[in-house]
Order: C-alpha cells, then structure tokens, then sequence
C-alpha cells in the first residue's frame, strides 16, 4: 500500500494551521506544518510534499516567493501549490497564477470545501480525456521533465502559467480550447476570474514563440486552439 500522500500547509495562524491538519488527517492525508516562508522553503527541503497549502500574508516572505521558489527548482516544481489570501482583488490571483500556484482559495473559507480542492488539484495531471502528449509541433519543441521550451532550437524564457499553457494546446493540438476551459485547466480556476487573463496571458506566450506565433490560432468569439504547421 502506498503512503497518503503529505500536505505542508503555510500559514502563521495556528489555530487555522490545527484545523486545516485535523480535517485533512481525517480525510486521510499526512500534514506537516509551517509557520512562515523561511521555514516552509527549509522544510521542503528536507522532504518533498505531495501538495502545498499556502498563506499569500506571511510574516517574513511574501507567500508568492515562495512558491516562485518552489516552482524554480527542477527538484520541487512538479509539487501544486494551493494559494490563501484573505484578499480578494483580481490583481492577487493573477499575481498568484504568474509565479506558478496550481489553485486559489479566498479567506475565510469552508474546511471541507478546502480538502476537496486539495483532492482535486492532487488529482489533475492525468490529463482530459483525448489528451495526447506531444514534445514537439512544428519548430516548437518542450522537455516537460526540464521545464524548457525550445523554438528552432533556441530556448525560450517561459513562466511555469505560460509553460502550463503551452503544453495544454500542445496535448490538445487542433482542438478549439474555450477561454473558460483553458481557466479551469490552467489556471485551476472557473470564469469568476475575467476571461481577458486569458487573452493577455496567451498575447505574451505567442510573442516569445516567434516563428512559432501563429500555430497558435483564434478563434472568434471562442477561443484559441493550435494547429499543425501548413507544410
């Protein structure tokens, strides 16, 4: 049998950290805990967790540092990150996606509503059904195992949300994704957040693409999709 998967849960308030640890040992999960960014980043480097639950306020290092640390080492940034904010500003989710979180739950929040987001985002990965891995369409080429993208050979500076996207039309290649799907998927979020993230997200990844740029196609009044290049 294999071990529950753990959960490291960042927040510098305890009695949110006790009640967080107690509902998800109950839903049969394995927690650690820790009180600030300092200790959270060393704790992850004595072990590796499963999925991360992590406070944006914290009282050394902003929540987002972290998990841009986390989502910059090779070793660590397979690991989901589960964003809490009291905040409810747009501005701080997009900031959240930017630098690598897998989901975002606003403050305050229902326990039991948290433990199944944390199922949830543990369970994504495996792909939507018709989903097909591919490393390469046209000059565009990524190593997923890396984190690097590649355009005629050269390498190209992705964030882990442009990376995400990417790798999503890629496995999705000639179907038309809908702005609010490419949400759920890539962002882990449903279109409460303003579908133009979307748009603005997808106008930077195409201008790091350039000569890959327009295998990335619109699709009036829908969305996107990526095609094969025309031969």
């Amino acid at each position: 049998m294999s071990p529950p998967p753990q959960v490291l849960i960042v927040d510098d308030e305890r009695d949110l950290v006790r009640l967080v640890e107690f509902n998800l040992q109950q839903a049969g999960f394995e927690t650690a805990a820790a009180y600030g960014g300092e200790e959270a980043l060393h704790k992850i480097r004595q072990r590796v967790p499963d999925l991360v639950v992590l406070d944006l306020m914290l009282p050394d290092i902003p929540g987002t540092e972290v998990c841009r640390q986390i989502k910059a080492s090779p070793r660590t940034r397979h690991v989901p990150v589960l964003m809490l904010t009291a905040r409810t500003d747009e501005v701080d989710r997009v900031v959240g996606f930017e630098v690598g979180a897998d989901d975002f739950v606003t403050k305050p929040f229902s326990v039991r509503e948290l433990v199944l987001r944390v199922r949830a985002v543990l369970r994504r990965g495996g792909g939507a059904e018709g989903d097909q891995e591919r490393d390469q369409v046209g000059p565009i080429r990524v190593d997923p195992a890396a984190h690097r993208a590649y355009v005629d050979g050269q390498e190209v500076a992705l964030t882990a949300l442009e990376f995400k996207l990417l790798t999503t039309f890629m496995t999705r290649l000639g179907r038309v994704q809908t702005r609010e799907s490419l949400l759920q998927d890539v962002w882990g979020v449903s279109s409460d957040l303003q579908t133009r993230t979307v748009d603005t997200h997808v106008k930077r990844l195409r201008e790091k693409l350039g000569a890959g740029r327009d295998l990335i196609e619109t699709v009036r009044g829908i969305g996107y999709r990526m095609v094969e290049p025309q031969r």
